[in-house]
């Protein structure tokens, strides 16, 4: 960083500054902030010097050790939601042609799954309207889906289902009548999911680093993009606790950069970014 860099911005932030940024993001969440993202860090936490009208980095560390609870506003500004509706379709199509049509033949009657890193909650909500969408007749089973995400904020989103009406652009329009509400009343611009489908998704907070309140088994979990932020050694931890968390044959999607080649012993590549869940006794 160059000291004309320095002198350009509105409070003084030096690479020990954001030494301090990446070890108290690492050591919290797990997440590995790269050399190239200072002026992103920058950016973001600006925003909360300004808003607690603190004079500095020096002291937004100081209110940070002695506030726990602004862990939340600071993981809040530095994390990323990058999110779509039926995001990579060809996992959604696998679901529909592969892992419902394999419940139905068990005789199960009953799906469990995971969205890790919901975001604003496109990807659960795409995943209920999979299943109740599909080709299997899903009206009697019991589903549960459960979406976390470490951002606080886009999980009152995701809960309240609101939508600008262009998040929807790429979706027929059959579906999107079928599945979302008009605003009406001041609400004009936005659509609402279904309660239908929201009745199936319980939204929670979770650190990924921190213990895993649920039970498994699962018959699949999503943990897409979310693993780019993490080191090896705690992906390789993640993947063997979500291995323990599906059921014998259970499926993982992860994301288009994301590859479990290194350390992924519980799993085999069965298509493009999915694994199954392999019996390694």
């Amino acid at each position: 960083m160059s000291i004309a860099d320095e002198h350009e911005r509105e409070f003084v932030f030096t690479t020990k500054h954001f030494s301090k940024v990446r070890d108290e993001l690492y050591d919290y969440a797990g997440i590995v902030l790269a050399d190239h993202k200072i002026d992103m860090a920058y950016n973001r936490l600006v925003r909360r010097l300004r808003e607690l009208r603190l004079d500095g980095f020096d002291s937004y560390f100081q209110y940070l050790d002695a506030n726990p609870s602004e862990f939340t506003q600071f993981i809040n500004a530095l994390t990323t939601n990058l999110t779509a509706f039926f995001r990579e379709k060809h996992h959604f199509d696998f679901i529909n042609e592969h892992i419902l049509p394999e419940i139905a033949a068990s005789g199960q009657r009953k799906l469990r799954a995971w969205s890790a890193g919901c975001s604003l909650g496109e990807e659960p909500y795409s995943l209920a309207m999979t299943i109740l969408d599909s080709s299997v007749n899903t009206a009697s089973w019991d589903i549960r889906l459960l979406a976390t995400d470490i951002d606080s904020k886009v999980l009152g989103s995701a809960q309240a289902g609101i939508y600008a009406n262009e998040r929807v652009n790429s979706m027929s329009k059959a579906l999107v009548q079928k599945w979302f509400l008009k605003g009406r009343n001041g609400n004009e611009g936005h659509i609402k999911i279904r309660n239908e489908l929201q009745s199936l998704i319980t939204f929670n907070y979770l650190n990924l680093m921190e213990e895993w309140p649920m039970k498994g088994p699962l018959d699949f979990i999503f943990c897409r993009n979310v693993m780019i932020y993490f080191d090896q050694e705690t992906q390789a931890g993640l993947l063997q606790r979500m291995a323990g968390l599906l059921k014998p044959g259970g499926y993982l999607f992860v994301g288009h950069s994301e590859a479990l080649a290194r350390h992924a012993s519980s799993f085999e590549l069965v298509g493009k970014t999915i694994y199954r869940k392999v019996d390694t006794h």
